[in-house]
C-alpha cells in the first residue's frame, strides 16, 4: 500500500509539473550603438485634408496729430528799422530788423529757416537760419541788404520754414524806394 500511496504521489507531482510552465530564461543584449539610431517612421495620411489659412490684410494706420506734437508759427509784430516805403541811396548796407513772436508751440531751433520767397533779393542769401527762439518768446530777425543801383520800389518777401520744409506763420518783407543820391 505504501507502494501504491508513493506511486501515486509521484505521478500527481508529475502531472502537476507538466501543467505548469517552466520559467524561460530570456537573454539579455546590451545596447549598442547601431540598436540605439532608430530611424522615425512617418505616416503619411493620404486621406488628409490641407487647409490653407490666408492672412487678412491690416489696415494702415496713418500718423495724426496729438497733443505731443508742436505746432511751429510767427507772427509778425513790428519792423524794428527801415520802415516800409523808406528812401534809400544806390548801393546802401541796408541792416532791417523786424521783431516777431514765436506764437506756435515749438521752439525754433538751429533746423529753422527763413527763405526768401519772392521780390528782389537784395544781395541777400536765399536762406538764413531762423533766431531761436522758445514758444511765446519774441526775437529779433535781422537780414543784411544792398539797395540797388537802378531807381525804382523795391520789395523782399521772407517766409519761416520748419524742419520738415514747412511754410508757416506771417510772412516778413522790406519794401525800399531806392533813388540816386
Amino acid at each position: 500500500m505504501n507502494k501504491t500511496r508513493f506511486f501515486f504521489t509521484a505521478n500527481l507531482i508529475l502531472l502537476i509539473s507538466a501543467c505548469s510552465s517552466a520559467p524561460t530564461a530570456t537573454p539579455f543584449l546590451p545596447p549598442t550603438a547601431q540598436s540605439l539610431l532608430i530611424e522615425p517612421t512617418f505616416i503619411i495620411n493620404p486621406t488628409q485634408n490641407i487647409v490653407v489659412i490666408q492672412s487678412t490684410p491690416l489696415p494702415t494706420i496713418e500718423p495724426t496729430a496729438n497733443s505731443d506734437e508742436c505746432v511751429s508759427n510767427l507772427t509778425f509784430v513790428s519792423d524794428l528799422t527801415i520802415p516800409d516805403n523808406t528812401f534809400i541811396t544806390y548801393g546802401a548796407t541796408m541792416d532791417k530788423q523786424w521783431l516777431v513772436q514765436n506764437s506756435g508751440t515749438c521752439d525754433w531751433n538751429a533746423d529753422y529757416r527763413l527763405r526768401h520767397i519772392g521780390g528782389a533779393e537784395l544781395g541777400a542769401p536765399e536762406e538764413i537760419m531762423l533766431y531761436p527762439a522758445k514758444s511765446g518768446a519774441q526775437a529779433s530777425i535781422q537780414i543784411i541788404f544792398t539797395a540797388p543801383f537802378t531807381d525804382g520800389e523795391y520789395e523782399s518777401a521772407w517766409q519761416a520754414f520748419d524742419p520738415a520744409g514747412l511754410a508757416f506763420g506771417d510772412p516778413i518783407y522790406i519794401r525800399v524806394n531806392v533813388a540816386s543820391p
